[in-house]
């Protein structure tokens, strides 16, 4: 098994970065740029391996799409000119790429089976197939539940529906949202809590009306999309581990340049500010797509907060690097109403308490979130990434605090998102050791 050691001797984190792009929006822009007819252009796209697996799939559909490095052109015949593919469309371990294009490919004239890796392939997809077979669309498992990939799916006719989103994900949104661009009628998704409006933002970038009322969205069957431009700003899911890393290290303070910045994804400010991190924005752009701005983490001291509700939907991503953030802070950090976080890559819940106990942390886990006593001293030790990304990163950030080296179990996972992770924190902490 690969394995990363990563120690640190009184790390101080100082500098700037520029994180790789949203993953978010890579996966949106190419998407929509494929449904849309013509050419667009995409600048700052994330080549994690997520984002890879959805441009492979659209090639398979006969959508042409060149990349130079972090641009990204891709030219479409739209969904009326995709043709069949040969193969499986295999995601990988994108939740994010299967379930949005479920919506999609049930939308359009093709027949597709759609597959995953072991780790994507236990992953609930009921939770968009149901209320797309509810607007007529063909899907079908080799479960008799058809909850899990693979998943054939028969392109056809559509209807729209209203949709009452039982928990909040964007995901779920989204797939609904792509569908109703084909289907007959007005189709409405109505959040209790909104989730992240990626898909919003950027269907009006693309030329769609979309009508929204208080947490209801809607849009029309027989929208037409237009290649167009779009701009992908840097993930502030991935920034948040730097974020948090420069808030818990005694002298740090890094600076963030043009990291996203929407409503919908700034919940990990909320929380540093709370616990007493030092935060300067300035703000860079307005008007059409996402916002984004240079910003500056520094160290302040930390105390505990508590992290529920409204707050969740908006850092549910960032939710285990902050219970890392809380082994260092005075008193006790609640997370609650984060049972969203046992069907990611993994269940978070689990992975993450499992593994900060394994370097001394005081955590209990609950059924929907943690409890987290500090400050607490963190030795070294191993720790599993779970073939997670963001469980990866967070013992990466753990060797800042802990006494003695990391090491880190299939260290690889962390390309799904930030390739170039491991060569930032050595550009800003300095490290005395990293191998494998």
């Amino acid at each position: 098994m690969e394995i990363k050691k990563v120690a640190f001797e009184k790390p101080v984190l100082n500098g700037e970065i520029t994180v790789p792009g949203d993953k978010s929006i890579s996966h949106r822009a190419v998407m929509l740029g494929s449904i849309a007819k013509g050419t667009t252009s995409i600048s700052g796209f994330l080549d994690g391996e997520d984002c890879l697996r959805t441009i492979e799939i659209f090639r398979q559909l006969g959508v042409s799409i060149e990349r130079n490095g972090t641009d990204v052109t891709v030219d479409s015949p739209g969904m009326d000119g995709w043709q069949q593919p040969a193969d499986n469309l295999y995601a990988g371990n994108s939740g994010t790429t299967a379930r949005l294009i479920l919506g999609i490919l049930a939308a359009s004239r093709v027949t597709s089976v759609l597959t995953g890796d072991e780790y994507l392939s236990k992953r609930p997809m009921n939770r968009v197939a149901l209320p797309l077979r509810s607007m007529g669309a063909s899907i079908e498992g080799e479960s008799d539940s058809s909850n899990l990939l693979p998943l054939t799916i028969k392109g056809g006719a559509l209807t729209a529906i209203d949709y009452e989103m039982p928990i909040a994900s964007a995901q779920i949104k989204s797939s609904i949202l792509f569908a109703g661009l084909a289907a007959d009628g007005e189709t409405s998704v109505s959040e209790q809590t909104v989730s992240r409006d990626h898909t919003e933002r950027m269907l009006e970038q693309f030329g769609v009306a979309i009508r929204k009322e208080g947490n209801k969205v809607s849009v029309k069957g027989g929208s037409v999309l237009s290649g167009t431009a779009v701009r992908v700003p840097g993930d502030i899911s991935s920034a948040a581990f730097f974020m948090t890393a420069a808030a818990m290290v005694e002298g740090s303070s890094v600076t963030f340049k043009d990291v996203g910045l929407n409503p919908t994804r700034t919940g990990i400010l909320d929380v540093l500010e709370a616990m007493g991190a030092k935060i300067d924005i300035l703000e860079q752009s307005d008007g059409l797509g996402e916002p984004y701005g240079t910003v500056t983490i520094s160290h302040n001291g930390l105390h505990a907060t508590e992290i529920s509700g409204e707050l969740i939907p908006r850092l549910i991503d960032e939710l285990p690097i902050i219970a890392l953030l809380a082994t260092q802070a005075q008193g006790v950090t609640v997370i609650r109403d984060a049972a969203e976080l046992r069907v990611k890559e993994t269940d978070r819940i689990t992975a993450v308490t499992t593994e900060l106990k394994k370097l001394g942390a005081q955590i209990e886990e609950t059924e929907d979130g943690m409890i987290i006593h500090g400050p607490t001293a963190l030795s070294g030790g191993v720790l599993s990434s779970y073939g997670d990304h963001r469980i990866g990163m967070m013992a990466g950030i753990a060797a800042l605090v802990a006494s003695g080296p990391i090491s880190i179990e299939d260290p690889s996972c962390i390309n799904i998102s930030y390739p170039t992770f491991f060569n930032d924190l050595e550009k800003l902490a300095f490290p005395v050791d990293i191998q494998g």
